[in-house]
C-alpha cells in the first residue's frame, strides 16, 4: 500500500492554507498516511485531489485517461464538437496513436471553444444586465413618489441578492459534487493499481 510522508507533501510545496504546522497536525502524529487515510482528512475535496493526483501514486499515462475521463463527465455542458475532439484525441495521443502536433492543435481548439463560450456568456449577460437597467429606469421613472422608488429599489435589491445567493449556491453544489465524482473516480484507480 503507498504511502505519503510529511516531507514528501512539503516536496508538493502545498499552498499557504498548509504551513508544515498544519500538515503536522494533520498527520495527527503518525509518520505517513495511506492514500485511503488522504481520503478521510478531513480537508476539501479539491484539497484531496491535489494531494492523489500525483505520478507517485498513479502513473502519468493513467492521469491523462483520468483527466479524459474528468473532461467526459462535463462535456454534456457544451455542444461545440471541439471539446469531444480534443478529449478524443487525447486518449489517441496516450496510446501513440496521434502526435504531439494532433494533440497542442486539438487542445488549443477546445480552449478556443472556451473562449467563444465565454465571450458569449458575457455578451448574454450585459444583454441582460441591459435589459434590466432599462427595466428599473422605466420602472423608476413610472414611480412619481420617492417612497414608491425606495421600496421598488428594495424589492429589486432583495430580488437580485436572493438570485445571486441561489446562483452562487448552484455553482457551488454543482463545483462539489463535481470534486466528489472526480475523487471517487480518483479512488476507483487507486484500488485497481493497488
Amino acid at each position: 500500500m503507498k504511502t505519503v510522508t510529511i516531507d514528501q507533501v512539503m516536496r508538493w510545496r502545498p499552498c499557504s492554507d498548509y504551513p508544515q504546522k498544519r500538515i503536522n497536525s494533520l498527520f495527527a502524529g503518525r509518520e505517513s498516511l495511506s492514500l485511503e487515510d488522504i481520503v478521510a482528512l478531513d480537508i476539501p475535496t479539491e484539497d484531496k485531489l491535489w494531494a492523489l493526483l500525483r505520478e507517485d501514486f498513479i502513473p502519468a499515462r493513467e492521469l491523462h485517461l483520468l483527466a479524459c475521463d474528468f473532461a467526459e463527465k462535463v462535456l454534456h455542458l457544451t455542444d461545440d464538437p471541439r471539446c469531444a475532439e480534443a478529449i478524443r484525441v487525447k486518449r489517441l495521443w496516450v496510446d501513440g496513436k496521434a502526435t504531439y502536433e494532433e494533440l497542442a492543435a486539438a487542445r488549443d481548439a477546445a480552449l478556443d471553444a472556451a473562449r467563444d463560450a465565454a465571450r458569449d456568456a458575457a455578451l448574454d449577460a450585459a444583454l441582460d444586465a441591459a435589459r434590466d437597467a432599462a427595466r428599473a429606469a422605466a420602472l423608476d421613472a413610472a414611480l412619481a413618489a420617492a417612497r414608491d422608488a425606495a421600496r421598488a429599489a428594495a424589492r429589486d435589491a432583495a430580488r437580485d441578492a436572493a438570485r445571486d445567493a441561489a446562483w452562487a449556491a448552484a455553482r457551488a453544489a454543482a463545483w462539489d459534487a463535481a470534486r466528489a465524482a472526480q475523487l471517487a473516480m480518483t479512488v476507483e484507480v487507486l484500488r485497481r493499481l493497488a
